[in-house]
């Protein structure tokens, strides 16, 4: 049975951290003593074979005549969608050394076309259908299997019917040509390069460590650069042979069409796969190694400091039974227990500044519980010891039965969400979980059927059963501990066997014996306020209530999303309340103010009363507002209101979060990225906005002068307590309950002062022209490189129109970058291009385009700009180009037409700026309505050569290209790019 709960996944899988970095997916599963399934009258379907798990009704089951299995079902999430997953079972760990990467490979070229498709054509094709390359189609390869993923936003007969009749084209008879080949090895080389970071260089070798001579050790699905050099189409058609077969294959379809329609031309097009030659067995993945090493030390000057443990079992497949599954679920409880306490320890000033445990099957390799340290400084000994006290405390002495129910509470309220909300489950999560329960050789129930079956597993979570539990979790054949350090440390492997070896006592008060935390313990509020007035906005049934201390609340109950309610509150002027030149580290605030707690109730009081209920507290800083966002329940959101209100009016003041935030970067920050990837993330929003502060990238210099408890109080509660308040609650609501709970927090505060920020606070720039790109530097591979290339446009609302065909010219140059620079020529992976326009200030957009690459292509990159730029303003787009990027967004907002979500966001601020509404109303046009002649228009206009910045990404020491920057239509000499000296001191 999969964990479809997001939330409840993450107790799986958060606690792996930086040390295990597996190449695929986590999911548990516990190996208790599998119960047989039950035996009924009527034979199961091969999904449910050999479980006893209620099935889910929704899903119709069938298996054809050459093995292919499929599942269908009928489901109108969203409207005229039909999700296709199609699942291979081949994934890195079926490949033979010689192959390394083979599995991935085909999966490229699988993609690139077919016996029936052209080369490339079968993504237009999709295009024209709505769907987007990279988000509604897709595909994913892992060690234990491949994925094929459509979304069909506009699912017609006839588009299911074609697209059926191409993925069965793709399955079967891929053009594996020697063109093709040639030309998807570049692409695949491309990923593999891009790849190369810090965080993947410290996963191969935990990856080689823990799973020391199983397969899973050495085989990353991405291969090595010989092997893929190396691919003969020869080769690879004979890998494809040997595993594309039929009855290797399983597909799951959701969506809103007649499932019978849908069987019949999957029948119609899958039943002639047939396969060539008998079957090959799977080979053996290996069992752990009690005699490999024990210890292993890594070296990572860009990764953070880092301690793993891992107590591995053999992988064991048990049938997917009700009483497994309720094994499994005490196993999570009795590992959440821990959860929690190493989180409160880590909060009160312990050595360590982040520890969890997870408990995995790691692609049928292993059974495994693994443990994840991050010390605060380089004291990983003392960090270690004080995790293993908790975890012997665990081990030692069972749990009481306020912890017991504490932890069921928590994760009941996780699956009594996903039952509440299941009407709205969309069909792509369906078919996902189906092929994702395939992939680890379980099943799927409904939300309600886990629901109940986690209930009935209340039984087994008794003190004792918990106490055997732990003791069998944290016990393996082979255990291993792993440390990574960002520089050398004198004896540090003896130093980890050392402690790993020594025995240790079981922590003293770490017991979570608190009294119990409740909504009666926050501060009180006023009197509730009244409502001055009430209008309705005219639209969707929207109303737009004042009270009478100038809150204001745009609320919208409706039914769109049965179980869920969501809140937004804007507050205050954002971004724009802080001076461009002050750094005042504003990327810490989401964290740092959360924890800090409300009142008297500080990160663990908080977390105590949040425990059990879809309460949460989401903090962002924005252009022009402040916002607290969560997605709540009819039977919570009241009580999520109370929480942000007292939150403005009683805000905490703790610098415990802040030297938590301090000793975070402290563990990550490297002065010189590690590769390109971190080298862009770390500098580019900044840049782009000619070194705004208020983008200012994380530094430990600035943290400790900026986040002190006094700096950070003056800093934040000035701006908690002032500026316009809009509350935005749409959902499952009854609407007079909702204004009433509005009135009890929001309307309840005192009127809130409001002045406006300074008018150079509202300014946002663009930095001024190069004649040649500046140069940022990374610490990575040499072969790793990227270039960038910006241009600027504009801001706020009165040209809005221009900003959203803005968006449109950056799809189109987006599509002819994928199509040259990567189909054609392989020199990137993933170039992309894109739109940025602020419409709270009228000033700040720009439009740019960035993608990895190899050093030496770097000036082809800068001449392919040039083509495409001077095309652009030359020529108009291709009315086919054109719908091929129009289509996806039609159908993109017609889905977004549904959802709360998305009106939310469009009338962000409407109770400030009434404009809102018509700009809301005029988004599909702006973008539908887009011709040829307005895109060569906003070339013409925007993309200006005289106008642009650039940037190149290098390693130290390596030379620079000589790059191009030509007029569009003309060739000037090349030049060598300008000095370090342009760009600000922490291009790094």
């Amino acid at each position: 049975m999969t964990i479809r709960s997001a939330a409840v996944r993450r107790l799986l899988s958060a606690a792996l951290g930086a040390a295990v970095l597996l190449a695929s997916p986590l999911h548990a599963q516990a190996q208790p003593a599998a119960a047989p399934a039950s035996q009924s009258a009527e034979p199961r379907p091969w999904f449910y074979a050999t479980s006893d798990v209620p099935m889910d009704p929704a899903w119709h089951f069938g298996e054809l005549p050459n093995g292919l299995r499929y599942a269908i079902r009928r489901n109108e999430v969203p409207a005229g969608q039909v999700s296709i997953r199609v699942r291979v079972d081949v994934g890195s760990l079926m490949e033979e050394p010689r192959e390394a990467g083979f599995a991935h490979f085909i999966e490229h070229l699988t993609f690139r076309g077919s016996r029936d498709v052209p080369d490339g054509e079968s993504k237009r094709i999709w295009q024209r259908l709505g769907a987007s390359f990279g988000s509604d189609s897709n595909a994913q390869t892992s060690p234990t299997g491949t994925v094929y993923a459509l979304d069909l936003p506009r699912a017609t007969q006839s588009g299911i019917d074609e697209s059926l009749r191409i993925l069965a084209g793709m399955m079967t008879a891929p053009a594996i040509t020697p063109e093709a080949v040639d030309a998807e090895r570049m692409v695949v080389l491309a990923e593999r390069r891009e790849g190369l970071s810090p965080a993947a260089r410290v996963g191969d070798q935990v990856r080689s460590f823990y799973f020391a001579g199983q397969r899973l050790g050495q085989h990353s699905p991405i291969g090595t650069e010989a092997t893929l050099t190396g691919a003969t189409p020869e080769a690879l058609r004979a890998f494809h042979d040997r595993w594309y077969r039929p009855d290797r294959a399983v597909i799951a379809i959701s969506g809103d069409m007649d499932p019978a329609v849908i069987e019949a031309s999957l029948r119609a097009h899958f039943a002639g796969w047939q396969a060539r030659g008998e079957a090959t067995e799977l080979p053996d993945f290996g069992k752990p190694d009690p005699k490999a090493p024990a210890v292993k030390v890594i070296v990572e000057p860009s990764s953070p400091y880092s301690v793993g443990l891992a107590y591995l079992r053999p992988w064991v497949f048990n049938e997917d039974t009700i009483a497994f599954n309720e094994a499994r679920l005490a196993d999570m409880v009795a590992l959440e227990l821990i959860n929690r306490r190493l989180e409160t320890v880590a909060t009160m000033g312990a050595s360590f500044l982040q520890a969890s445990v997870a408990l995995d099957d790691s692609s049928r390799s292993a059974n495994a519980t693994y443990v994840t340290i991050v010390p605060i400084g380089n004291d990983w000994e003392k960090a270690l010891r004080e995790v293993r006290a908790i975890i012997e405390d665990a081990r030692r002495t069972p749990p009481s039965a306020a912890d017991i129910d504490r932890e069921f509470a928590g994760m009941e309220a996780l699956y009594a969400a996903a039952a509440a909300t299941s009407a709205v489950e969309g069909s792509a999560q369906q078919a996902e979980s189906l092929v994702a329960a395939i992939d680890i050789r379980e099943t799927v129930v409904s939300p309600q059927a886990q629901l109940e079956i986690f209930r009935s597993a209340r039984r087994l979570m008794t003190p004792d059963h918990l106490l055997a539990s732990t003791r069998r979790l944290f016990s393996g054949d082979a255990v291993r501990a792993l440390l990574s350090l960002k520089a050398a440390q004198p004896n540090a492997q003896a130093r980890l066997a050392t402690a790993l070896r020594a025995p240790v006592q079981p922590a003293q008060n770490v017991r979570l014996d608190a009294p119990s935390v409740t909504m009666a313990s926050l501060p009180a509020l006023p009197a509730p306020g009244k409502v001055a007035s009430r209008t309705p906005v005219g639209i969707l049934g929207i109303q737009d209530i004042a009270f009478e201390n100038g809150v204001r609340l745009l609320l919208n109950a409706n039914q769109a999303e049965p179980g869920k309610v969501r809140i937004r509150v804007r507050f205050g002027h954002g971004r724009q309340s802080f001076s461009p030149r002050e750094n005042d580290a504003l990327w810490a605030a989401p964290f740092a103010l959360a924890a800090s707690g409300i009142g008297d109730l500080g990160q663990r009081e908080m977390t105590e009363l949040m425990n059990g209920r879809r309460l949460s507290f989401g903090f962002a800083v924005e252009d022009d507002a402040f916002s607290l966002s969560a997605v709540s329940s009819p039977e919570d959101y009241g009580d999520q209101l109370r929480l942000f209100a007292t939150k403005l009016a009683f805000p905490r003041w703790d610098d415990a979060p802040l030297k938590r935030t301090i000793a975070a970067l402290d563990a990550s920050y490297d002065p010189v990225p590690g590769s390109a990837s971190e080298a862009i993330n770390r500098n580019l929003d900044w840049l782009l906005r000619n070194q705004d502060s208020r983008f200012a990238p994380a530094s430990p210099a600035v943290a400790r002068t900026v986040l002190t408890l006094d700096r950070f109080k003056a800093t934040w509660e000035p701006r908690l307590a002032a500026g316009p308040v809009e509350v935005q609650i749409f959902g499952d609501v009854v609407a007079e309950d909702a204004i009433a709970a509005v009135a009890a927090t929001f309307g309840a505060l005192e009127r809130r002062t409001d002045t406006p920020p300074p008018a150079e606070y509202r300014v946002m720039g663009f930095p001024r022209p190069v004649s040649s790109p500046i140069l940022i530097s990374h610490d990575g591979p040499g072969e790793q490189a990227a270039a960038i290339i910006a241009w600027p446009t504009g801001g706020g609302v009165d040209r809005i129109r221009e900003s959203r065909q803005l968006d449109m010219l950056a799809r189109i140059i987006n599509d002819r970058l994928f199509e040259k620079l990567r189909s054609i020529d392989g020199a990137a992976y993933t170039p992309s291009a894109s739109s940025v326009w602020p419409e709270s200030a009228d000033s700040g957009g720009f439009l740019f385009v960035q993608t990895q690459l190899k050093p030496d292509r770097i000036p082809y990159f800068f001449e392919l700009m040039n083509e495409i730029v001077a095309d652009l303003a030359n020529n108009p787009v291709t009315q086919d180009e054109l719908d091929r990027q129009v289509e996806p967004v039609r159908q993109l907002l017609n889905r977004a037409a549904y959802s709360n979500a998305f009106w939310m966001s469009q009338l962000d601020g409407y109770t400030s700026d009434r404009r809102k509404l018509a700009l809301a109303a005029s988004l599909s046009r702006d973008l539908l309505d887009v011709t040829p002649a307005d895109l060569q228009q906003l070339a013409t206009r925007y993309l200006v050569p005289e106008t642009s910045w650039s940037a190149i990404v290098l390693a130290r020491g390596m030379p620079v290209p000589l790059v191009s920057k030509a007029m569009p239509g003309e060739a000037k000499a090349a030049s060598a790019p300008a000095p370090a000296t342009e760009p600000a001191p922490a291009t790094h």
